[in-house]
């Protein structure tokens, strides 16, 4: 009880989740009187990332960095563009195709927001798209950057709970792309609402010329992805494949990359992973003291007594996720719960631990644009001028598509338990 009370009153004052995972251990540690723990609390910061798996965050974070510095995005945006037909609101599907393949590589739905609020928003405003619709079309694709691989998401989730990250990343296919296909219908419904204007069509040789210019770019997802996927690659290689190919193409074929912008660009790709490592490495040692002091088998027995069914196991989950994704971020919930509920899931309720991992994942990505935090949410507020509370109101018929997906999800995996 006292553990809990010290982390809510340190996250409601502010402090940072790091610092409040170290903390509240510390605190539990007071409360059983386990002070031969300290001794190992080093060695489980260190043991929290030492992992090849968290390899390829730091990775594919430089991979995003490369990605903008060498005008490969601004090129998929353009291949977007000349993939879709002429329809009403066009920009709106080639803004939704273009985070789709931006969420190819990045696999953070931070930096795809960033990306695309440059990208996109400006140009749809310039064809008279109204800016908040604009900006929230841009917001709901970045949900797809933690569910399509590479998801920052699944190799946190993987390194937590020793999984492959292929099998996450495929298992993650599927729903990402039901989710897009989701999204397609909500669009089409804004379109007509807001009678948004139609593209002209582009002649053969404006089309044939942009998908021409971007078949360089098209090559680093499709290594990223494809590397993977095929079996041939591990994330981690097929990160460090991907950035060497963002290198020689953002420098050699686009001319954009110059290497003095690639220090800069390493440093802000290792401040990023850095953050998200201490993050791992606190939580890390908070699991470690949760486990010690016996809270998986005390949470067991507790769902047990709620419910005996995996069905009803996963609904409670989904509400616990959905209330947590709104004040933390994804990574920090998943370092947090994977630990105490993954064993319940898979030991109690037989649920398949992949399936378990891709739901949290889908479900957590909500928070990204949900208040008070949603980190998302913000994010396209500031870039592109528009107010939060707008945004999330036209975000909610997105966010009822993904909860469309979370519920065929969350069935699908309690009948197959």
């Amino acid at each position: 009880m006292i553990a809990a009370l010290a982390f809510v009153v340190l996250l409601a004052l502010g402090v940072p989740i790091g610092w409040v995972l170290i903390l509240t251990a510390l605190a539990i540690i007071a409360q059983g009187g386990d002070w031969i723990l300290l001794q190992s609390l080093p060695q489980q910061l260190y043991g929290g990332i030492e992992s090849y798996a968290l390899l390829a965050l730091p990775l594919f974070t430089l991979l995003g960095e490369l990605m903008g510095a060498g005008g490969i995005g601004r090129r998929l945006f353009a291949l977007a563009g000349a993939l879709l037909p002429p329809l009403k609101g066009g920009l709106a599907y080639v803004n939704l195709l273009a985070n789709m393949l931006m969420a190819s590589v990045l696999g953070s739905t931070t930096a795809q927001i960033t990306v695309m609020s440059r990208l996109a928003v400006p140009e749809m405003e310039r064809a008279g798209h109204p800016r908040d619709l604009s900006a929230t079309i841009t917001a709901a694709g970045g949900l797809l950057a933690p569910i399509l691989p590479p998801s920052m998401n699944f190799i946190v989730f993987a390194a937590i709970a020793q999984l492959p990250v292929a099998d996450l990343f495929l298992a993650g296919v599927v729903p990402g792309l039901a989710m897009a296909g989701l999204f397609v219908v909500v669009i089409a419904r804004y379109a007509r609402r807001h009678d948004l204007p139609s593209v002209a069509p582009q002649p053969f040789r404006g089309r044939a010329l942009a998908i021409l210019d971007a078949l360089p770019a098209l090559l680093v997802p499709m290594i990223a992805v494809g590397s993977i996927l095929a079996g041939i690659a591990t994330p981690t290689e097929a990160a460090a494949v991907s950035s060497f190919a963002a290198i020689v193409i953002g420098a050699g074929v686009y001319r954009e990359l110059r290497f003095r912008d690639i220090p800069a660009a390493l440093l802000r790709a290792a401040r990023g992973a850095g953050q998200v490592l201490f993050l791992v490495a606190c939580a890390q040692l908070l699991g470690w003291v949760l486990t010690y002091s016996n809270l998986p088998a005390l949470t067991a027995a507790t769902l047990q007594d709620l419910t005996s069914s995996p069905l009803g196991f996963l609904l409670l989950l989904n509400i616990l996720l959905l209330l947590l994704g709104m004040i933390m971020e994804p990574i920090p919930a998943i370092i947090l719960t994977a630990p105490v509920l993954l064993p319940v899931a898979t030991d109690v309720y037989g649920i398949d631990p992949v399936a378990f991992g891709v739901i949290c994942c889908v479900n957590l990505t909500l928070g990204l644009l949900t208040p008070p935090v949603g980190a998302g949410l913000y994010t396209t507020a500031l870039l592109t001028e528009t107010r939060p509370l707008r945004l999330a109101r036209l975000l909610l018929p997105f966010f009822a598509a993904v909860l469309v997906i979370l519920l065929g999800m969350t069935l699908f995996t309690a009948f197959q338990s």
